[in-house]
C-alpha cells in the first residue's frame, strides 16, 4: 500500500491515492484473485447468509453448501462499513462463492435475476485491485503481488484507473465519480508541468 503523506484529495469521505492514475494494470487470471478468499462487511456477511436458498442450488461439487463453513469469525476492522470484516472461507483451494470454472456463484446469481452485476458482491471483491486501506482508496499491490497472473501479463496498456472505471463509478457514485476524473485531469496536468520543468 502506499504511504499516505502524498493524499491531498478526499472524495465521498475516502482519500485518492494518486497512484491508481498511473499505475499499469491487466489481468487475465479467471479468477485467481478470488482463491485466497475476500472479505466481505459484516453486514454484506448477513444478506449473502440470507439469500443462502438462492445461492445453494447454483454451487457446483467443488463448493461448500453447508452454509456455516462460507465465512470466518468476524474481525474488527476499521476499513468496513460496520467495523467489522468477515472473511469467506478457503474451499478445495478457492473462495467458497468460487465454481471450478473460475465463476463467481455471486455474480452469476445476479445475472441470473436479470440484476446488475455486482448486486450481491462484497465491495471489496468489486473493487479488487482496488482496496479501501485506512481511510484512503489505493492499490492492494500486496495481494497483487502473490498471484501468479494478475498483472503479469505484457499487455498492461491501461492504468488501473481505466481498468477500473466501471468499478470506481459503481463504487462512488455519477457525482462523485466525476469529481474523481477531475482530480485525475488536474493530478496529471501537474505531473507532466513537472516532468517538463524537469527536462528543461
Amino acid at each position: 500500500m502506499s504511504e499516505q503523506n502524498n493524499f491531498t484529495k478526499e472524495i465521498k469521505g475516502f482519500l485518492i491515492d494518486p497512484k491508481i492514475f498511473t499505475f499499469k494494470f491487466g489481468c487475465q487470471c479467471n479468477g485467481e484473485c478470488c482463491n485466497y478468499g475476500v472479505f466481505a462487511d459484516l453486514k454484506e456477511a448477513e444478506f449473502i447468509l440470507g439469500i443462502k436458498d438462492k445461492i445453494i442450488p447454483l454451487m457446483d461439487e467443488t463448493q461448500e453448501k453447508d452454509v456455516s463453513k462460507w465465512f470466518e469469525p468476524p474481525e474488527e476492522d476499521e476499513d468496513f462499513d460496520s467495523g467489522v470484516a468477515v472473511g469467506t472461507e478457503i474451499i478445495n483451494g478457492k473462495c467458497t462463492f468460487l465454481d471450478k470454472n473460475g465463476l463467481c456463484t455471486l455474480q452469476k446469481l445476479a445475472i441470473i435475476e436479470d440484476k446488475h452485476q455486482w448486486e450481491y458482491k462484497p465491495m471489496y471483491c468489486i473493487l479488487f485491485p482496488l482496496t479501501t486501506f485506512e481511510g484512503a482508496i489505493t492499490i492492494d499491490d500486496e495481494h497483487i503481488d502473490r498471484l501468479n497472473y494478475c498483472n503479469k501479463s505484457d499487455v498492461n496498456d491501461l492504468t488501473i484507473f481505466e481498468a477500473c472505471h466501471d468499478e470506481l463509478k459503481h463504487f462512488f457514485g455519477e457525482e462523485n465519480f466525476a469529481e474523481l476524473e477531475k482530480y485525475r485531469e488536474e493530478y496529471l496536468t501537474e505531473l507532466q508541468i513537472g516532468v517538463e520543468k524537469n527536462g528543461s
